[in-house]
This record gives structure tokens, C-alpha cells and sequence, in this order.
């Protein structure tokens, strides 16, 4: 995932969605692996979930500036 905060804000809306499937799949991984034993840092899991969020956030900013911007005649 991107390292920094910042740099979402940065990313096309394509970016993001890739960005968020992978971020779900590796996600669901951990969550797997987890639950058959138990992983080395589970505070990864919360990490993950952070950026899948941000990644959901962003795309929402992005759907919102769609919404608001005036449309052309």
C-alpha cells in the first residue's frame, strides 16, 4: 500500500481501485493466516484495515467532487 497519508490524495481514481483490491485481498490473507495460526504481528490486520479505509475515503472525496462540480452544457 502507499506509505504515506498524504499520498492518496495524489493517486487517479483507477490507482485507488487497485490500490483497495489489493489492499481487501491482502487483507483477507492475514485474516486467513491468522485464524489458522496465529501470525507474528497481528497489529498488521489494523494496518490493513486503516488502508483499505483510506483507500474507501478517497474514492468517496473523489465521487463527492464528481457530484459537486457543475456540469457543462
Amino acid at each position: 500500500m502507499v506509505a504515506d497519508k498524504t499520498d492518496y490524495a495524489h493517486l487517479k481514481e483507477e490507482e485507488l481501485q487497485s490500490l483497495l483490491a489489493q489492499g481487501r485481498e491482502k487483507l483477507f490473507q492475514a485474516k486467513f493466516q491468522n485464524a489458522t495460526a496465529p501470525i507474528k504481528n497481528p497489529h498488521e490486520i489494523t494496518k490493513m484495515k486503516r488502508d483499505v479505509a483510506r483507500c474507501l475515503t478517497f474514492l468517496r472525496q473523489l465521487e463527492k467532487q464528481k457530484e459537486a462540480a457543475p456540469k457543462g452544457r
